[in-house]
């Protein structure tokens, strides 16, 4: 699906738009047709309906926005030793099998039905990431020959580092789905709000 489509607009919108998009529907074919096309004429509004239900569905299992700058504000507290053991048992709880990796550009190795993925997180906490870290990671994935690379960051990214992960399949672990990957107990949040001083 396009991007800019309608449907894809929709979907990122809030639901009861694809609703009221729908009803909107249903009363034009009210008005402008015939009363025997008046059924074929509303089952046009089934589509956002659809969307609206999807929509729907995807909002209410979102994790709440204020819960996850909580965790990402929690996570960037962390010392490195502490996220790096979070991060690991993060990954082993996903399934997979997690070893160090011995190069600079990539944290860890992990595996998980016969697929080998680079992770690169050390730079977690930086503010700002541009596309040289992206582009060491991209280049030990084709020596490793791994199947994906994946670069976690609490952080936010550049918009030329942005497109380089979009165009060499870098995936990027970040926000709500870093926030969901590492959910942080209430004591392991005081700990690291202590830890910052």
């Amino acid at each position: 699906m396009a991007p800019n489509s309608l449907f894809a607009i929709l979907l990122r919108s809030r639901w009861w738009i694809s609703f009221a998009v729908a009803a909107a529907f249903v009363a034009a074919a009210r008005a402008l047709l015939p009363p025997d096309y008046f059924v074929v004429g509303a089952i046009g509004a089934l589509p956002f309906l659809v969307i609206g239900c999807i929509a729907a569905w995807r909002q209410w299992k979102a994790p709440d926005p204020r819960r996850v700058a909580e965790s990402l504000d929690a996570i960037r507290a962390m010392p490195w030793s502490a996220f790096s053991k979070a991060i690991e048992d993060a990954f082993r709880r996903d399934g997979y099998t997690v070893a160090a990796h011995p190069r600079p550009a990539a944290d860890y190795e992990l595996s998980r039905n016969g697929r080998v993925s680079l992770v690169a997180c050390k730079r977690w906490k930086a503010a700002r990431i541009g596309v040289e870290p992206l582009r060491e990671l991209r280049a030990a994935k084709d020596q490793s020959k791994a199947d994906e690379c994946i670069y976690v960051t609490a952080g936010e990214l550049t918009d030329t580092a942005q497109a380089f992960a979009a165009g060499h399949g870098v995936r990027l672990l970040q926000g709500a789905e870093l926030a969901a990957l590492m959910p942080l107990s209430p004591t392991s949040s005081r700990a690291s709000r202590a830890a910052r001083g």
